[in-house]
C-alpha cells in the first residue's frame, strides 16, 4: 500500500467516525467494507500502473466513499464528499487533489459513470466483490442491511432476481479488473440466476398447490354456502307428501260432493214430488234430515276446497326485512316483476333467507292441510251422523205411521 502521512491519517479518522457514529443498522457499508475497497482499489491502481500520486486519490477517495452512511443511506455520497473535503482540507491537500478525491466519491453513485482512469479504479473497487468467491456471504450481507436499515424488505425471490439483474447489467471498465474479476463474476452471475429460477420454480409450484387448495376451499365454503343436500332433501319430501295430502283431501271432499249430489237429485227427483199428499206426510221430517245431511255435506266439501286468495304483495322493505315468503303464488302475484325478481335474487344469495322462506312455506301449507282436514272430519262426521238419523227417522216415520195409510201402502 502506498505508504504516506495522509493515508494513515484518512484512516484513523475514518476508523474513529465509523466507530462513534456509524448507526448499527449499517452491517455492510462499515469500516471493513471499507477497508476491502482501499485494498481493492490498490490492487487494480497497482495493476493499472497509476502514479503513487494518483493512486493517493484514489485510495482517500476509497477510505471516504461510504462515510456519508453516518449520516444518511439515501445518497450517501454527498455527506461522504463534504466528510473528505472538511479533512482534506484541514490537512492542508491540494485543492486540485481534492477536487479529484470529490470526482473519484462522485463516480461510485450508481449507476456508476466515471469520466477518467481514477474514477474508474475506484468504481471497480467499490463492486470487485462481484468477482470473488465470497460473493454470497457478501451480498447475504448487504440484503440484511437494506432490511434492518428499512431501505426495503426483499423476499428470497426478489433478492435473487435483483441481484442477477444488477450482476448482468454490471460492467468492469479497467482491464485489470475485467481480466482477473470477469469470469468468476459470470459464474456467480449464474450461480444466482439459477438459483433464482430453482427458487422462482418452487414458489411457482407452490403457489400453485396454494391455489389448488384454496379452490377446494372456496369449493368446500360455496357448498356450505348453498342449500345442503340433506336439506333439500327434507324439503322436498316433506313438501311432495303435503302435496299428496292436499290432493287426497280434495279428493275425498270430491267424493262427498258426487255422493251427496247424486242424493239430492234422488230426493229431489223421487221423494219431493211425493211429499204433497196428505197420506205421505210422515215422510216429510226424514226427508228434511235427508236432504239437510247432503246440503251440510256438500256445503261443507265445498268450504274445504274453496282458494283462499291473499293480498298478493310485499314491499321492498318486508324483502329487505326477510318478512315476504315468495314461495307462495299468494304473496307475490301482485307485486311488480322488478320488485318480485329483487327479492327472489336476494333470497337465493342468502342461505338464512331462503330456508326461512321454505320454512314459512312448509309451516303455512301445514296450516291450510289441517283447516282442510279439520272441516273434511267435521262433513264426514255430518254426513254419517245425518245418514244415520235419517236411516232412523225414516224407520221410525214407517213404524209409526196411521194404520189407514199403511193400509193403503201394504
Amino acid at each position: 500500500m502506498v505508504g504516506s502521512k495522509i493515508l494513515s491519517e484518512a484512516n484513523q479518522y475514518v476508523l474513529n467516525l465509523f466507530k462513534t457514529q456509524l448507526p448499527s443498522s449499517v452491517l455492510y457499508h462499515d469500516f471493513n467494507h471499507t477497508q476491502q475497497v482501499v485494498v481493492a482499489a490498490e490492487e487494480i491502481g497497482t495493476g493499472m500502473q497509476l502514479l503513487d500520486s494518483e493512486l493517493e486519490i484514489v485510495l482517500l477517495a476509497a477510505w471516504f466513499h461510504d462515510t456519508g452512511f453516518v449520516h444518511a443511506s439515501d445518497n450517501h455520497e454527498d455527506p461522504s464528499k463534504k466528510e473528505a473535503e472538511t479533512f482534506l482540507k484541514a490537512a492542508n491537500y491540494a485543492p486540485e487533489k481534492i477536487g479529484k478525491v470529490v470526482g473519484c466519491i462522485e463516480a461510485t453513485r450508481m449507476p456508476q459513470n466515471p469520466k477518467n482512469l481514477l474514477e474508474e479504479v475506484i468504481c471497480d473497487a467499490d463492486l470487485y466483490h462481484l468477482g470473488i468467491s465470497d460473493f454470497t456471504k457478501r451480498s447475504n450481507l448487504l440484503r440484511v442491511e437494506c432490511d434492518v436499515h428499512g431501505k426495503k424488505q426483499f423476499t428470497d425471490l426478489e433478492w435473487l432476481e435483483t441481484t442477477a439483474n444488477f450482476i448482468g447489467n454490471h460492467k468492469y471498465f479497467t482491464d485489470y479488473a475485467f481480466k482477473k474479476l470477469h469470469d468468476e463474476k459470470i459464474n456467480n452471475w449464474l450461480e444466482t440466476q439459477k438459483e433464482f429460477e430453482k427458487l422462482r420454480d418452487k414458489q411457482a409450484l407452490k403457489e400453485e398447490k396454494e391455489g389448488v387448495k384454496l379452490a377446494e376451499q372456496q369449493k368446500k365454503q360455496e357448498k356450505l354456502e348453498k342449500p345442503d343436500k340433506g336439506i333439500e332433501t327434507m324439503f322436498r319430501v316433506t313438501l311432495r307428501n303435503h302435496m299428496k295430502l292436499s290432493d287426497i283431501a280434495d279428493r275425498k271432499a270430491n267424493i262427498l260432493l258426487s255422493v251427496n249430489a247424486i242424493i239430492l237429485s234422488i230426493v229431489l227427483a223421487n221423494l219431493m214430488p211425493k211429499l204433497d199428499k196428505e197420506s205421505n206426510q210422515f215422510l216429510v221430517m226424514p226427508t228434511l234430515v235427508f236432504i239437510l245431511t247432503a246440503v251440510f255435506s256438500i256445503v261443507g266439501a265445498i268450504v274445504s276446497t274453496r282458494p283462499k286468495i291473499t293480498s298478493g304483495k310485499f314491499s321492498k322493505q318486508d324483502i329487505e326485512n326477510k318478512k315476504a315468503n315468495l314461495l307462495f303464488f299468494g304473496n307475490f302475484h301482485r307485486m311488480p316483476l322488478s320488485d318480485f325478481q329483487f327479492g327472489v335474487d336476494k333470497m337465493m344469495n342468502d342461505r338464512d333467507f331462503l330456508y326461512g322462506s321454505m320454512t314459512k312455506d312448509l309451516y303455512f301449507l301445514g296450516v291450510v292441510l289441517a283447516r282442510k282436514y279439520r272441516l273434511l272430519r267435521l262433513t264426514y262426521t255430518v254426513f254419517m251422523v245425518g245418514i244415520i238419523v235419517s236411516v232412523i227417522a225414516f224407520v221410525y216415520a214407517f213404524l209409526t205411521m196411521p194404520n189407514d195409510v199403511a193400509n193403503t201402502i201394504f
